[in-house]
């Protein structure tokens, strides 16, 4: 069966054809985009769920991470987050568990109707007992795997290779490798003396991922940590490094996506969201934030929204929500729904930030309309979360102004004041 890119070399997809319709963009436009490796559609033929195209054309999208850990393994906590990030407008779910039944936990994120990624290097972990004892046999057989049971993209850290790891030791950084996968792979390297065999036999991943037309999405191994470490040379070298496999990957027909930058300065956020894009050919670009301050844990989804938003007016096309427990505990599903719903607003201003007149978007005109009428209903029709918002509106009662201005509200005033001016004439 050949990949949705050479399909689109020679023809339309029916699933190309959906994300255009989908999109607003035209369909030819859309399977050339994917041609040009500027699109991907996470679409595992062996697993059937709405579809969700990311890249050129399409909005910004976010998915949300799911999954165990070694401290909490509950099968049914993971089910109830899953299910929350996709009703609060998670376009994408990953799972990221690293305890108790891997296999099990997957087979359920998989069920879920929505795009599913995972790390296949944290189960080849978890199998072998420690990051040392991962050699590639087992790594590539876990890669499999997930193929097989119908993951649509994954994140591979290709890019973590002995240069990187020069660098690395050449240029410290406050914190050396803050990625789980960017650390498995380091550990791999230092302490077996070889190789990243994901990036010694990209060719060989390659052939696995056409063979089940699965996206890879390149991994910030050496993503900086900290705003500290954003000018340190190590992601410099990762990102050279994706950049090339990206190209070798669109040659080989594979769908990929680039991942980074991590936490950084939010002056630098427009400028390593361009050099990643010029660098990987405008391949989609995946974001984990960015993080633009380290001194606000408990509003870490805050923090990546305000980078989410700044890279997505860059051409960032892929948001990876942050909840409010980053750096501090494994999420609750309360944590799911506020980091969703704030990684979507930081979407919505990126897309319509992209271009001089993109702001001029009918549902911000239909809002300030709504607003000058005073038309509450509208207003919680239009709005990103408008059960949230009615039930803020009418803690107080039910008022035609809010009940912060009350009888002194300026819409209704000023409203009244022009009425009266247009009936004396």
């Amino acid at each position: 069966m050949p990949s949705i890119i050479r399909e689109c070399l020679t023809g339309l997809p029916p699933r190309v054809e959906a994300v255009a319709r989908m999109e607003g963009i035209k369909p030819r436009a859309a399977a050339r985009s994917v041609a040009r490796g500027r699109l991907v559609i996470p679409a595992n033929p062996r697993r059937s769920h709405r579809l969700s195209g990311i890249g050129e054309g399409c909005r910004v999208k976010v998915n949300v991470n799911v999954g165990t850990s070694g401290q909490r393994c509950d099968l049914a906590l993971e089910e109830a987050k899953a299910r929350a990030a996709l009703q609060n407008g998670a376009d994408t779910l990953m799972d990221l568990s690293t305890g108790g039944d891997l296999p099990a936990v997957r087979r359920m994120v998989l069920s879920m109707d929505a795009p599913v990624g995972t790390v296949p290097v944290y189960e080849a972990v978890r199998r072998a007992g420690s990051a040392a004892d991962v050699d590639a046999d087992l790594l590539f057989s876990v890669i499999r795997d997930h193929c097989r049971d119908g993951v649509d993209f994954l994140t591979l850290h290709c890019g973590v290779n002995q240069d990187a790891l020069a660098a690395l030791h050449a240029d410290p950084r406050v914190m050396p490798v803050v990625s789980r996968g960017g650390a498995f792979h380091v550990a791999m390297m230092v302490q077996r003396g070889e190789e990243n065999p994901l990036y010694a036999e990209f060719d060989y991943l390659l052939e696995i991922l056409s063979e089940y037309d699965v996206v890879a999405s390149l991994g910030d191994g050496m993503r900086p940590g900290c705003i500290q470490d954003a000018d340190r040379h190590a992601k410099t070298v990762e990102y050279l490094t994706l950049g090339r496999l990206a190209g070798r990957a669109l040659d080989a027909g594979v769908q990929r996506m680039i991942e980074g930058p991590g936490h950084i300065p939010l002056g630098q956020v427009g400028y390593n969201v361009q050099v990643i894009k010029e660098l990987s050919n405008d391949a989609p670009l995946y974001l984990l934030g960015p993080l633009v301050t380290d001194i606000a844990p408990g509003y870490d989804h805050l923090v990546s929204a305000i980078g989410g938003a700044v890279a997505a007016m860059h051409g960032a096309d892929f948001l990876c929500m942050v909840s409010p427990s980053e750096h501090l505990a494994l999420p609750d599903v309360n944590d799911i729904v506020e980091g969703t719903r704030t990684a979507k607003i930081a979407a919505h201003i990126g897309d319509i930030s992209r271009t001089r007149e993109a702001f001029r978007h009918p549902r911000e005109l239909q809002m300030a309309n709504a607003r000058r009428d005073l038309d509450w209903e509208t207003q919680f029709s239009l709005a990103l979360f408008g059960d949230h918002a009615r039930s803020i509106h009418t803690r107080d009662g039910e008022l035609d102004t809010c009940s912060m201005c009350g009888d002194l509200c300026a819409v209704k005033m000023v409203r009244e004041v022009f009425e009266k001016e247009k009936n004396r004439e």
